[in-house]
């Protein structure tokens, strides 16, 4: 691998990498930005995770998981981020990307422990669910290597991830703003991050985190290097590419062509007056469905109504606490939650396991919050099926959304109640039974504990003084 790195000598200077960085573009798709040409020729793909430099503890976890055959994204990339070098990853959500960059991070970590407060690795991504989502699909192999993850976001416990910092972890897997805090108080130095990976990396522009992407990237280690994965790519990411990525292996797929053969994609004209009812008999399927709702106040109402209809539905938006949201998710992937109402929240960062149905009850803003909420299913090979509710108001509005997102759906006029709305969706009759959704209980935190504890020895002590606790016991 150092071999690998001497070939390719890194820049460390921003100036020098905007300006090389940025000659030889290609034809862009759909109005995204035109990618770098890789001008040092990139490893071959391979077949086989074995064909790989990987550690033998990684390829014996890889097993373990059930994992055999690499995805396209990871065959063409892995060679290549396993020597070192920068990797430029576009591809629809669900086609594997996690591995693609996870893989390297821990094989280039294993073998070195860090520091109290010095991560050697850094995984920065858009949103907490997705954060959660690549601690738990690497954490089995960071085990089989022996590195500590470390998973840094907001509407969690501060103190703890400061804990964990402060402890050593090899890998951080972080949200910006949090990281950030941490950064600010002197929990986390990047100085020694020689691997960084920016994962949807588009949602993070869009979210408005770019000064922060930016300020974290100019504190890891010079020279180190860099990975950029996303489902699409606009002229906002095209910044960061030019500025942090030397001569990028590009692996470009249409975030739409992979979704081709394994998603069916429907545009349902439905009347004003029969929306509703519509949604609660899709709502109403056999099986596990998403619906997604532009306001959290809309998710609420149809949640509600949902499950007064009988129908075992949960919300999901920004307004729920961070451990209402996991519990949510939870219950979900579980099954005892079959209709999960939400809003952009959910678009990315969640995985279902055989979720074959995504519902757009609201349609949403633009192409790419169209193919994120729609890689919601059909994930890793499987198939899945995009439904889009329309009203006549809305078919000039979609159409012009579906174009740009390069779809060509099947457009159905349906109402409720008739047959082809229940073979395209397996929409029926809902039960009318009201159900209740029992949470989970909450686990305490520590600080709730702490105070807990404080509170009860606080009403002893005055109890053995012979004051108010006292006084009432006795009573």
């Amino acid at each position: 691998m150092n071999r690998a790195r001497a070939q390719h000598p890194r820049r460390t200077t921003h100036a020098t990498r905007r300006s090389k960085g940025s000659a030889g573009r290609q034809a862009a798709p759909r109005g995204e930005f035109t990618l770098p040409k890789t001008v040092v020729p990139a490893l071959p793909a391979v077949e086989s995770f074995t064909e790989l430099a990987l550690p033998a503890p990684l390829l014996a976890a890889l097993g373990h998981e059930g994992v055999t055959v690499p995805f396209p994204i990871q065959a063409a990339t892995l060679p290549n981020s396993l020597a070192g070098r920068d990797v430029l990853g576009r591809g629809r959500t669900g086609s594997g990307k996690t591995l693609a960059f996870g893989l390297p991070v821990l094989a280039r970590t294993a073998g070195r422990r860090a520091e109290p407060r010095r991560p050697l690795a850094l995984i920065l991504v858009p949103t907490r669910e997705l954060a959660q989502q690549v601690t738990d699909a690497l954490t089995p192999y960071a085990r089989a290597v022996r590195l500590r993850l470390a998973t840094v976001v907001g509407g969690m416990s501060l103190g703890r991830q400061a804990n964990a910092l402060r402890t050593g972890a090899e890998v951080v897997v972080a949200t910006p703003g949090r990281l950030k805090d941490l950064i600010d108080r002197g929990d986390c130095l990047l100085g020694e991050v020689a691997v960084t990976v920016l994962d949807e990396a588009d949602q993070m522009t869009d979210m408005g985190f770019m000064p922060q992407v930016t300020a974290l990237l100019d504190q890891v280690r010079p020279g180190g290097q860099r990975m950029l994965f996303s489902a699409t790519l606009d002229r906002n990411v095209d910044k960061l590419v030019r500025r942090y990525l030397t001569d990028p292996v590009v692996h470009s797929v249409d975030p739409s062509a992979g979704a081709v053969t394994t998603m069916e994609h429907h545009v349902l004209h439905v009347h004003e007056t029969d929306k509703h009812r519509t949604t609660t008999e899709i709502a109403a399927r056999d099986g596990r469905v998403i619906m997604f709702l532009d306001t959290k106040h809309a998710v609420d109402r149809l949640t509600r109504h949902l499950l007064g209809s009988g129908v075992r539905a949960a919300a999901l938006h920004g307004g729920r606490s961070q451990p209402q949201r996991t519990r949510t998710l939870a219950q979900f992937k579980s099954g005892q939650v079959t209709a999960l109402v939400a809003t952009n929240v959910a678009a990315r960062g969640i995985h279902v396991e055989g979720l074959d149905l995504v519902v757009n009850v609201d349609p949403p803003g633009d192409h790419k919050d169209y193919l994120h909420r729609g890689g919601r299913t059909a994930r890793a090979g499987e198939s899945g099926s995009v439904v889009t509710l329309v009203t006549p108001g809305q078919r000039r509005e979609v159409s012009r959304l579906m174009a740009s997102a390069g779809i060509a759906p099947t457009i159905t006029a349906v109402r409720s109640g008739e047959a082809e709305l229940s073979r395209i969706t397996g929409a029926k009759a809902p039960t009318g039974v009201p159900v209740v959704i029992t949470a989970p209980p909450a686990e305490p935190s520590r600080r709730a504990t702490a105070r807990t504890s404080a509170s009860a020895r606080g009403r002893r002590g005055r109890a053995a003084r012979g004051g108010p606790a006292g006084q009432r016991r006795a009573a």
